[in-house]
């Protein structure tokens, strides 16, 4: 006889449908992320003079975060350089900047007010220091500076530091064995092209488009500085910081005449504080290293920003949402 199989009731059924619902939902929750809410709200970027790297960089992120975190507005701030940025970081005043890492280990050092609340997003690019005087110029060293009118950067920027160091690598006393005027790459390209001053530096990504636009405007020179390093560490502290590094023969093609320049280099740090949300700087930093290209088209120094590097941010440690991001990319 057939096998007759016993009627399942309507009322049992439904409530054998409904609990396979539940048990899916529930392996759909266990088995899918629940995403957190996109950041929102207002940011503040500290970034450095209006036509120096910083602030390009700045106005390029700003645009791909646009893209990234539609809810978040980042409003730029320019500034005299590193120092300030990492002031206004503890301060409050900002929430993201770039400083170099001697600015940093120097910030440290002195024990500045929030100096242990600072954190890392990621190392962005080197900075080239570059010592700019007219082509015709007797200067061929930092020594050679002795009794001139010398450009060293605004009082509140990297660049100050690494002039003023750079000078004593040299013998010189900054105060007394050159002229030092305080100005920034916004202005020193026209001073030097007046004749208001002898010689600029600046410590830049390569190229800084001031010193490739003076260089079509007038004949100038790079003097080679790589032949301090060497004193430069030996002084200790945050001079650690700085490596050797050449000028690439291309990087100004009407100033090298084919030739590369040695000199000296430093990394740049995307900085924040630990009191900034964790979701936030790991989305942030997901930007920075989605849009290195888009960046880079602009700003060259930005192609060089690498996944492989972008965690070796000596002397801060990343920030946790930094640490969260490249958990998450890791292979």
């Amino acid at each position: 006889m057939p096998q007759v199989l016993p009627r399942i009731s309507r009322r049992r059924a439904l409530r054998g449908a409904a609990a396979a619902l539940v048990v899916s939902g529930l392996l759909l929750w266990w088995l899918l992320p629940v995403g957190e809410s996109s950041p929102r709200g207002r940011i503040t970027f500290s970034t450095g003079v209006t036509t120096g790297v910083y602030q390009r960089y700045g106005e390029l992120l700003g645009e791909s975060l646009a893209r990234d975190l539609p809810e978040v507005d980042m409003r730029l701030r320019t500034s005299e350089g590193s120092q300030q940025n990492l002031a206004r970081l503890a301060s409050g005043e900002a929430d993201f900047t770039i400083a170099t890492a001697d600015a940093v280990a120097k910030y440290q050092r002195d024990r500045m007010p929030g100096a242990k609340r600072l954190r890392s997003c990621a190392r962005l690019y080197d900075d080239y220091v570059q010592l700019v005087v007219a082509k015709g110029s007797e200067v061929r060293s930092a020594a050679g500076l002795r009794g001139m009118r010398v450009a060293v950067g605004q009082d509140g920027s990297g660049v100050r530091l690494v002039a003023n160091r750079l000078l004593e690598a040299a013998g010189l006393d900054p105060e007394r064995d050159v002229v030092p005027v305080s100005a920034g790459i916004n202005t020193m390209p026209r001073m030097l092209e007046k004749g208001e001053i002898d010689a600029f530096f600046w410590s830049g990504g390569l190229p800084t488009s001031a010193v490739r636009d003076l260089s079509e405007r007038m004949a100038i020179r790079l003097v080679p500085l790589g032949d301090l390093v060497d004193e430069l560490h030996a002084a200790g502290g945050a001079s650690r910081h700085y490596r050797f590094a050449v000028m690439p023969a291309d990087a100004y093609s009407e100033v090298q005449d084919g030739v590369a320049v040695p000199t000296v280099a430093v990394a740049n740090l995307l900085v924040t504080t630990d009191r900034t949300d964790a979701g936030l700087t790991e989305e942030l930093t997901r930007s920075v290293i989605r849009s290195r290209d888009h960046i880079g088209n602009v700003v060259h120094a930005a192609q060089l920003v690498d996944l492989r590097t972008a965690i070796y941010t000596d002397p801060l440690r990343l920030h946790e949402g930094a640490q969260r991001y490249y958990r998450s990319v890791k292979p």
